[in-house]
């Protein structure tokens, strides 16, 4: 039983169970205990009494993907922006803001433009998000992938994880919904999958192949799960792998089209980590899905009504930006019935993050080359893809050198 006082109405035992049950490693015990060191590091040495003194003076947390924390460096222009946007009265001195501060001209006008669409970060905007923000994204996935994008099939969120809870909450609709989960797995989507009470069904990736996905395993997995009375609705892809790294071929996304396409599954591609490619190249779900069209005869046929969920996040690749919560995802093949009932869902959340909306819009928009910001743009986007790839290397040469460790 519960040490719960019993003059409160809640207690362990009688709160949402499917809460209680649900798990998630990387905000768990080690994380909490790396907290309470920071706290007691803060205090000073010698420590306060019973409190033992720590033989280290910092912690590193590498539980998630948190670049900014681990120094990574913010965007000049992005950050300029966003101090405009925080702070509006700043445009009305712009020659200061030019002389004085180093702002460039590009910088003030993509301020005034977002101000003019959103016209104030700390307003809600349109619970789908801004609708120029969601045109921006739309052009850059046209551009990424040689083929149409509507900016009314994209609705913009607070980091991707918002994205997969909107889209999970739709898809399960009791505990037999199944979902199809890479493993290893990012954790959001068994914690996920825990509390709306619906089933897992891992399906594990190949080491062998670099960590690729198996088809064979994939069917197993289907099956097995189909054949335990499972209704299997979805299967999740995370490409570039989290935490694997793996970047999936161009093969390997058509493979899980025509697989999804056959059992009619709704492919959740997450794709934050698009531009953390080291090796190989990035092939969105979208594009694989429209080169399959483009391919097929009569216009495609079986892959006409195959449902995609893309989704993209501010807090991964160069822009690092976790804390300001921006994310996009965009449906493909949706039924307009149901793409109704997800803008229902999202807007009882009201809207994501205005201030997030803006990045992601620069994210995806940000200076080209002849623009004024362009040359410093390039010059730290390009050293954090360095330091990344660098860093990579290095932890992949040390584990090689780690007794019973072996790397892809």
């Amino acid at each position: 039983m519960s040490s719960t006082t019993a003059l409160r109405s809640l207690n362990i035992d009688n709160i949402n169970p499917h809460v209680r049950e649900a798990q998630y490693g990387v905000r768990g015990e080690l994380a909490q205990r790396s907290e309470k060191y920071r706290a007691q590091l803060k205090k000073g040495h010698p420590p306060t009494p019973p409190e033992d003194s720590l033989p280290f003076d910092q912690v590193i947390s590498a539980n998630i993907g948190n670049p900014q924390q681990l120094d990574q460096k913010p965007i000049t222009f992005f950050r300029q922006v966003l101090s405009l946007l925080e702070y509006p009265p700043l445009l009305e001195n712009e020659d200061v803001l030019r002389n004085g501060l180093g702002y460039k001209q590009d910088v003030i006008d993509r301020a005034k433009w977002l101000l003019s669409e959103v016209k104030s970060v700390g307003a809600y905007s349109a619970s789908q998000g801004a609708p120029a923000i969601r045109e921006s994204v739309a052009r850059y996935i046209e551009t990424r992938d040689g083929y149409p994008s509507d900016p009314a099939n994209i609705f913009l969120s607070a980091g991707a994880s918002s994205g997969v809870n909107t889209l999970m909450n739709v898809i399960c609709s009791s505990p037999q919904t199944g979902i199809l989960v890479p493993i290893p797995q990012y954790p959001l989507y068994t914690a996920t999958l825990a509390v709306l009470n619906a089933r897992l069904v891992p399906y594990y990736l190949e080491e062998s192949r670099a960590w690729g996905t198996n088809l064979a395993a994939i069917k197993e997995s289907y099956q097995k799960a189909k054949s335990e009375g499972a209704d299997v609705r979805a299967i999740v892809v995370i490409n570039p792998g989290n935490p694997t790294g793996a970047t999936l071929s161009a093969e390997d996304v058509r493979s899980v089209l025509e697989f999804a396409a056959e059992e009619k599954l709704v492919i959740l591609a997450d794709e934050v980590y698009q531009t953390n490619v080291f090796i190989g190249k990035f092939t969105s779900f979208k594009k694989g899905l429209r080169d399959l069209q483009r391919e097929s005869p009569g216009g495609g046929g079986k892959y006409d009504n195959l449902e995609i969920a893309s989704l993209n996040s501010i807090s991964k690749g160069m822009v690092g930006e976790c804390g300001h919560r921006g994310g996009y995802f965009e449906l493909t093949g949706f039924d307009p019935k149901v793409a109704e009932q997800i803008y229902k869902f999202v807007s009882i959340m009201l809207c994501p993050p205005v201030i997030g909306q803006c990045l992601v819009e620069m994210q995806v928009n940000p200076p080209k080359e002849g623009d004024p910001s362009y040359p410093l743009y390039k010059q730290e986007y390009d050293a954090i893809a360095q330091g990344l790839e660098a860093r990579a290397n290095a932890l992949y040469k040390e584990f090689e050198k780690m007794e019973g460790v072996e790397c892809q």
